[in-house]
């Protein structure tokens, strides 16, 4: 729609208002003017609603971006941490930079609730701007409408018999049919009106969509705070904060986990599958996303220098000089790890269905993958998502691409706050019961894992492929 004051001139225009004009026109004119008048009224009050709002939410951006200016430092702090040499002290003062950290991302997403919540008041002001605009308008052209037809049935003979001269009577009707002509254009800007206001409604579904998504982050947040807390509380409590016991508590979580894994290869290597190439995309397809959020990936550029690439990848998948250490038992590392701190959120790499999630820590003495969440593809592939500090979805939720599954953290075995994630061929995997699959291969329920029966996705060698090769 064009500027009120220009709609006002252009009919000015299109009218030349005199003395001379006839009452009709006038009446026309009179209509369009009044409705014009009170479109500008409710726009400049309107307007000064909207540039309080506007500068309610500047304000909030503005805290949001020094919140994640405090973030990144954070993580930086966490990364020197995290290249030293692991004890009890670093490991106490990662858990105290871990809920700042955490803290300040809660803090934001609080800021980003409220931004939001003020975006919506915009956008409901701007609706009622648009439908107000709408309505008078068409009202207001339908009026002069129905007086231009009315003028049109008069015809030039009566115009001249009425007294009015010939030439006076004509020029009235041909200024009438110009007015027309501007207000069939209005008509037509109406319309766009219109289309802008469905544009706005689609933004309050997009905003009110983002809300529940940032409610859901709040809480998801919270839980990693609660249990960055009990972490450090259990930490102290059973290592009597001497580093000697510290420094003996990894050591048994090596040996159980070297057990585990051992097992693990043993049963593994009994499954017989063979991989079907067509059932699978093609290696080199893209067809996956990084499965941390995209502003994590953009500041991974800046670390090169700290991880040897410019994804925050840790470990790569295969026979890594870390696997060749005798930290898998003899196998290769299954998986990619990415360097995460711990509260960063993690999201699918496709969209797909959950097929499964758990906790191997609710056994005692088991150090596996910690909370885990598994994904299955509609493309052949699934996705494993493991040493989260919180599960965000649930057993049978439709996940999008980029949707939230959890965030990153230190659970299970993990020499620091990262996440693992694997890429299987879906009809290889499954989610096996530790417990009774011992049993069903002859053993008895030996380690920690299997004692507790925990549940974790295994598959046999050849449904474990390389992440990277479709990333």
């Amino acid at each position: 729609m064009k500027p009120l004051p220009a709609l006002l001139m252009r009919l000015r225009s299109s009218l030349n208002v005199s003395r001379g004009f006839g009452f009709a026109t006038q009446a026309v004119f009179g209509g369009l003017f009044l409705g014009a008048l009170f479109f500008l009224s409710s726009v400049i009050t309107h307007a000064e609603t909207v540039a309080e709002l506007q500068q309610k939410i500047n304000d909030w951006n503005s805290q949001i971006a020094s919140l994640e200016a405090e973030i990144a430092a954070y993580e930086e702090d966490l990364e020197k941490i995290g290249a030293d040499r692991k004890t009890l002290e670093s490991e106490i003062a990662r858990l105290d930079l871990s809920r700042k950290k955490i803290a300040t991302d809660i803090a934001v997403t609080r800021n980003r609730i409220s931004a939001t919540s003020l975006e919506l008041q915009e956008l409901e002001i701007e609706i009622e701007d648009k439908i107000q605009k709408s309505n008078a308008g068409k009202e207001t052209i339908k009026e002069s409408l129905r007086t231009i037809s009315r003028i049109d049935d008069i015809s030039i003979v009566e115009h001249f018999l009425s007294g009015v001269s010939f030439s006076k009577a004509w020029e009235d009707v041909d200024r009438l049919r110009r007015v027309q002509t501007v207000l069939n254009e209005e008509i037509k800007e109406l319309l766009v009106i219109q289309q802008a206001l469905e544009q706005n409604r689609g933004e309050v579904i997009e905003k009110q969509g983002a809300l529940i998504s940032f409610s859901k982050e709040l809480s998801g947040q919270r839980s990693v705070l609660d249990e960055t807390r009990r972490s450090q509380s259990t930490i102290l409590s059973r290592t009597k904060n001497e580093e000697a016991e510290y420094q003996k508590l990894l050591q048994e979580k090596r040996e159980a986990r070297e057990q585990l894994e051992s097992d693990l290869k043993a049963f593994e290597s009994q499954l017989q599958y063979t991989l079907n190439p067509s059932s699978i995309p093609a290696v080199g397809s893209g067809i996956l996303s990084f499965p941390l959020d995209t502003a994590v990936m953009l500041r991974c550029k800046d670390r090169e220098r700290t991880y040897g690439n410019i994804y925050c990848i840790t470990q790569y998948f295969g026979n890594t000089a870390f696997a060749q250490s005798g930290a898998y038992n003899g196998q290769g590392h299954n998986g990619i790890d990415f360097g995460a701190s711990t509260g960063t959120k993690v999201i699918s790499a496709l969209a797909g269905i959950v097929e499964g999630v758990g906790d191997t820590d609710v056994a005692p003495g088991c150090y596996s993958y910690g909370k885990w969440v598994l994904v299955k593809h509609n493309n052949g592939l699934s996705t494993l998502y493991a040493h989260l500090s919180h599960i965000s979805v649930s057993k049978g939720d439709a996940v999008g691409t980029g949707g939230l599954v959890g965030y990153s953290g230190n659970t299970g075995y993990s020499t620091g706050p990262h996440l693992h994630f694997t890429l299987f061929a879906s009809d290889g995997v499954e989610v096996k019961n530790l417990r009774d699959w011992y049993i069903a291969n002859g053993r008895s329920p030996s380690t920690g894992c299997a004692k507790g029966g925990v549940s974790i996705p295994v598959a046999p060698t050849q449904a474990y492929l390389n992440p990277f090769d479709y990333l």
